[in-house]
């Protein structure tokens, strides 16, 4: 959109007083995104076929601009065709080519999800993949990504889900927390059923948990186990998404991680290597009826301007969407039940859930992805159906969200089966643009073609932090009043966000910017022009 067009719609929208719409195109097709994922159903019911899978929004080759991966699953037994994940490379002109072949990652497993960090401090973002045989690290080699699992000392081949990148020990080295979900094999699949007559596949309850895994970075790309030394294995888990989160405000990295039918957890950084958990009296372990959720994806921010962290979860359908609210004294209640949010997603099947600034007005907005994982389960429940729209909600303030889904196009309006989703603004325009992955079906590309207003992208490169300088905190003062992101991998389900901070500043022109990193610099910035894309350097300040 032209400068002069976006302008005067800007300006239109402000003299009327109303809220600016919030719209979504369907831009798949005309991108060239092909990608279709095999979850190797073959009528068998296995469990795994429920789950898969996520995918991401990243820079692979280092251009500036947003690349697409998709993680892709495979046949039980071979039938004669091959299954692999897809790296898209983004043209710069809202158009992509895949270069799955020559990217080294054209590799064959039950795969799951993906978290995006740079764990060698290079420059370059690697990939970590969950895969149901066996997780597999990969290192970015200036676009093209060279397996170095063995290497690096990962092993983990216990149902990985999602997984996340943080430096819990302040080290300036990333760290890896890995969900690990149910102990699961073919040869243990057990029988279940809707009616008693037919297969159907199992919930959770049927299987023991598997312990989640965390990954100390040793430096020299060698990595160690320190789940259960640090506190964090879970062994009574059954977990399915990771949100990393400074829930004390202390300055150290705590971890809530969403289990499904198990109580949720709450890991508080103790400082010294090791974490408390503490979900039961944070109150986020269970739902408001004391009874623990089929809890999915999860994430963190600041939605109310409260200074503080609060919590979203997906949940089973028939329990309604987790919004928790930190209260600032180490509780969180949860305000679903009480707002528009818990009634309009009471029987969805939520995955993926986010919070993201979908029409840059500075508050953050809600994103689920939705989809059942019975494809009957209308036959028993008539009003919950197998493939669901998703939930997008506009924060009106004062911690009150409306759902505009119905009115942000056509191609949110449509029925699938949700696993994965990112934020990202892949065109460069200055909004944040969503990716979805679906269950055995497509993948989806939506431009975000909402009214515009202001806004600010400030990508972090640390030096004595980690170089992508997760756990940084950037802070922006306007006439609008304070916002606060912190920059963190995980989060959604499955699935990597862009890791830049996107601000929306509605009509502020300029801001005041402040960043604290993790090694306890701090940077201040006032007069900063809005409607820019800024590289902040831990040791040099704003580079462009």
């Amino acid at each position: 959109m032209k400068t002069s067009v976006m302008a005067l719609a800007l300006a239109a929208a402000f003299a009327a007083g109303t809220a600016a719409q919030v719209k979504f195109t369907d831009v798949t097709a005309a991108a060239g995104i092909k990608f279709r994922h095999n979850a190797g159903k073959s009528g068998k019911k296995y469990l795994p076929e429920t789950m898969g899978s996520g995918c991401a929004f990243f820079d692979a080759d280092g251009d500036g601009w947003l690349d697409i991966f998709f993680v892709n699953s495979r046949d039980w037994t071979p039938r004669g065709r091959k299954s692999y994940p897809a790296l898209y490379r983004n043209n710069r002109n809202g158009s992509f080519t895949d270069i799955t072949a020559q990217s080294g990652l054209q590799i064959e497993g039950y795969g799951m999800g993906v978290a995006v960090g740079d764990y060698d401090n290079d420059g370059r973002d690697d990939l970590y993949l969950t895969f149901l045989e066996g997780d597999r690290l990969f290192r970015n080699e200036g676009g093209r990504f060279r397996d170095v699992t063995a290497a690096a000392g990962i092993r983990n081949a216990a149902f990985g889900t999602s997984a996340a990148w943080f430096d819990f020990d302040k080290d300036g080295l990333l760290d890896l927390f890995v969900a690990n979900y149910v102990r699961w094999s073919a040869q243990d699949d057990l029988w279940c059923s809707l009616d008693g007559a037919k297969k159907s596949y199992c919930t959770p309850e049927s299987y023991k948990g598997s312990p989640s895994k965390l990954y100390r970075n040793l430096g020299g790309g060698r990595f160690a186990g320190v789940g259960a030394a640090a506190g964090v294995s879970g062994a009574d888990s059954k977990s399915l998404g990771v949100a990393v989160l400074d829930t004390d405000g202390d300055g150290w990295l705590d971890l809530f991680v969403a289990n499904d039918t198990q109580p949720n957890k709450l890991y508080r950084n103790l400082r010294n290597g090791t974490f408390k958990e503490e979900g039961l009296a944070a109150g986020v372990a269970f739902g408001e009826d004391g009874v623990a959720r089929g809890a999915m994806g999860v994430d963190a921010a600041d939605y109310d301007r409260s200074g503080r962290p609060h919590l979203l979860v997906g949940n089973f359908s028939n329990q309604m969407l987790g919004l928790y609210h930190n209260e600032g004294n180490g509780l969180y209640v949860d305000e679903a039940p009480r707002s528009q949010v818990g009634r309009a997603s009471l029987l969805s099947l939520a995955f993926a859930v986010f919070f993201f600034d979908a029409d840059n007005d500075g508050w953050l907005d809600l994103f689920a992805a939705n989809g059942h994982i019975e494809e009957e389960i209308q036959r028993v429940q008539p009003k919950v159906t197998y493939a669901q729209p998703p939930h997008l909600f506009r924060n009106t303030g004062k911690g009150r969200f409306e759902e505009v889904t119905r009115s942000a196009g056509p191609g949110l309006q449509r029925a699938v089966v949700a696993r994965g989703a990112a934020y990202g603004d892949f065109d460069r325009d200055g909004d944040l643009d969503l990716l979805v992955s679906t269950n055995n079906g497509p993948g989806y590309l939506f431009r975000n073609d909402s009214a515009p207003a202001n806004w600010l992208n400030v990508r972090l490169r640390g030096a004595k932090s980690n170089r992508n300088g997760l756990g940084a905190i950037v802070r922006l003062e306007s006439p609008a009043g304070k916002q606060w992101q912190m920059a963190r991998s995980g989060s959604s389900y499955c699935s990597s966000s862009d890791l830049a901070l996107h601000f929306g500043l509605g009509k502020d022109a300029s801001v005041t910017l402040a960043v604290e990193w993790p090694s306890g610099a701090r940077q201040r910035f006032p007069g900063v022009r809005a409607n820019q894309r800024l590289l902040i350097d831990e040791a040099g300040g704003i580079v462009r």
